[in-house]
């Protein structure tokens, strides 16, 4: 896998594991607060999960890649467990250059 596929999928993945926090966070909002419904929870609980694994994936392959340090590589995978976390990493791994953007890819 070369660096810039690498960087895309880590990029998809991470918001996409946000987003389903939100929407588990949602249904466990639902089922209660509210206290009417638990299908938000049956619907996203195992959408989260599955996107959490291919995140904890993906992150330890892009790591190996972009040859990111222990330490990035462990905040990467800490950033997995708060809600929307993988989104604050990625952007910091952005700014910072271990995730490479646009045309310019170290090899």
């Amino acid at each position: 896998m070369n660096p810039r596929t690498a960087a895309t999928a880590f990029r998809i993945v991470a918001v996409a594991e946000a987003l389903s926090w939100i929407g588990l966070l949602i249904g466990m909002f639902v089922k209660y607060v509210p206290r009417t419904t638990e299908l938000g929870v049956q619907i996203f609980g195992p959408i989260h999960g599955g996107i959490f694994v291919a995140y904890v994936v993906v992150a330890l392959v892009t790591a190996r890649v972009l040859r990111w340090s222990g330490g990035t590589t462990l905040l990467a995978l800490v950033a997995s467990v708060p809600p929307l976390a993988t989104v604050w990493f990625e952007r910091r791994a952005t700014r910072t250059g271990q995730l490479p953007q646009g045309e310019a890819v170290p090899a």
